[in-house]
């Protein structure tokens, strides 16, 4: 046997992809908000990409972006075929992306300004709310420094898993300094923080009201489980209490005490969708129109022929202005063909969805992102990306785009109905019940199937859990 290094060729095919392509990738998996973001981006960074109404002002263009230079400038070669790249990318703009508004200054001035307006404030966490109380209580710097760790050790509901001993032992503390550390945290506004779980939360709670039902403190202390699991009848045995007496302490707990007294503090701020779809009904068809919200119009900036002409004779500038208009241009065509490929998307999904459109979820056909991506003509990824985070706009509502890419069960009459269309039958089934008596799951599968739908009992316990709803046990009044 020949031991040693040899060279043999092969041939093959493989897809590569180009940094255009993984960018394009990128640009279209990316939400509006986050591509507004990722384009304020690019605008710092090349300084060859300029929003439109900015290249308007500073260069005498037209709409279409034609020079009103000599033609003399074009002699070299190098730079005719340059510029003539450049134009070709100028040209490819859709006339809808290149519509300014005739705004004047002062109306822009007032939207900025009642836009700053009604921008929320950063909201304060629970562990900046619970040291500005410590501050005005306490001075001693070393248990101010313990009262800290502590508070920026609580969960998000405000209770403290660590022991005193093991919070002694991270800051080298002493273990009784700990635990009056640990006390002054328990006593801070909202009650409960720092609460061992659940029961000591509501305990906590319960000492600083002026009265409470022995019956209830005893269902706190030992009979929480049974509570949570609707077990009323187990408790009534054990207590001796009725079960409308239990149910009065089950509403009292509800209405006067908070199980998670940390979970209002530190809350993002609620964020408006921006949908990047808008269907409309226009004498009875419905139409697609693609949103574009707040994204600037972008093109190249003018700046660079007198750039290119200084740098003729220079390769090396050259070729760094050659880049960097290369990725100003490949940035342009990537947030373009995101626009095209969502909205081509969008216009198949409606096409297949009309009578969601119309009618609600009940109309919702099955349909898989393969149908799509077949119609369009794309690689199933594409549709993947092309939906992923996006949201769109119709009568019914605004959807996230993935939301009609389900899968369907036959029914009776032959018809194919969507997971969601099933869901939102057992939903109704479930409302409508009984609550003395509500249906257990096996109940719920002949409900369905005199629907005309007929599927296995553990997809409608599935399908329950799913939908949030309880076991029949749990959804039981008594």
């Amino acid at each position: 046997m020949r031991l040693g290094l040899t060279q043999s060729l092969r041939t093959e095919q493989r897809l590569i992809q180009s940094p255009q392509m993984i960018q394009a990738m990128q640009v279209l998996q990316l939400p509006l908000i986050e591509l507004k973001d990722q384009v304020e981006q690019e605008l710092q960074e090349n300084v060859f990409l300029e929003r439109q109404e900015d290249t308007d002002r500073t260069a005498g263009t037209t709409g279409e972006g034609e020079s009103t230079q000599s033609p003399e400038a074009y002699e070299d070669r190098l730079h005719r075929e340059f510029s003539a790249e450049i134009d070709q990318l100028e040209s490819r703009v859709e006339p809808s992306w290149r519509q300014h508004s005739s705004r004047h200054n002062a109306d822009d001035e007032d939207k900025k300004f009642e836009a700053l307006q009604n921008t929320p404030g950063r909201s304060t966490s629970l562990a900046e709310y619970l040291m500005t109380q410590v501050r005005t209580q306490e001075s001693d710097p070393e248990l101010l420094a313990v009262i800290e760790h502590i508070v920026f050790s609580l969960d998000l509901d405000g209770r403290l898993l660590e022991t005193a001993e093991s919070i002694a032992q991270q800051i080298s503390a002493p273990i009784p300094l700990s635990e009056e550390a640990i006390e002054i945290v328990r006593d801070l506004d909202p009650i409960g923080v720092g609460a061992r779980d659940l029961r000591d939360c509501l305990t906590m709670q319960l000492d600083h009201m002026q009265f409470v039902r022995p019956l209830t403190r005893r269902i706190v202390e030992n009979h929480l489980d049974d509570l949570a699991m609707n077990k009323l009848p187990k408790i009534s045995k054990v207590t001796g209490a009725s079960i409308e007496d239990i149910k009065e302490s089950w509403e009292f707990l509800r209405f006067s005490c908070k199980p998670h007294p940390g979970s209002e503090f530190g809350a993002d701020a609620a964020t408006g969708v921006s949908p990047d779809v808008v269907i409309d009904e226009i004498d009875g068809r419905f139409e697609v129109k693609s949103q574009r919200g707040s994204l600037p119009d972008l093109a190249i900036s003018p700046v660079y022929r007198n750039l290119l002409q200084e740098a003729r004779n220079d390769p090396k500038v050259y070729d760094y202005l050659r880049r960097k208009i290369e990725a100003a241009k490949w940035f342009i065509e990537a947030v373009h063909q995101r626009q095209n490929t969502i909205e081509r998307v969008a216009t198949e999904i409606v096409r297949r969805q009309e009578g969601f459109l119309r009618h609600g979820v009940q109309q919702l056909k099955p349909m898989k992102m393969q149908d799509i991506a077949d119609t369009v003509g794309v690689h199933i990824s594409t549709i993947s990306r092309a939906t992923s985070g996006k949201y769109i706009q119709t009568p019914q509502g605004i959807f996230d785009m993935k939301r009609f890419f389900s899968s369907g069960t036959m029914s009776d009459d032959g018809a194919m109905v969507s997971q969601q269309a099933v869901k939102d039958t057992l939903r109704q089934i479930v409302n409508a019940e009984d609550k003395d008596q509500p249906f257990s799951d096996d109940q719920l599968v002949d409900a369905l199937g005199d629907r005309g739908i007929h599927i296995a009992r553990r997809t409608v316990t599935k399908y329950r859990k799913a939908l949030g709803i309880g076991s029949s046990s749990r959804r039981r009044q008594f």
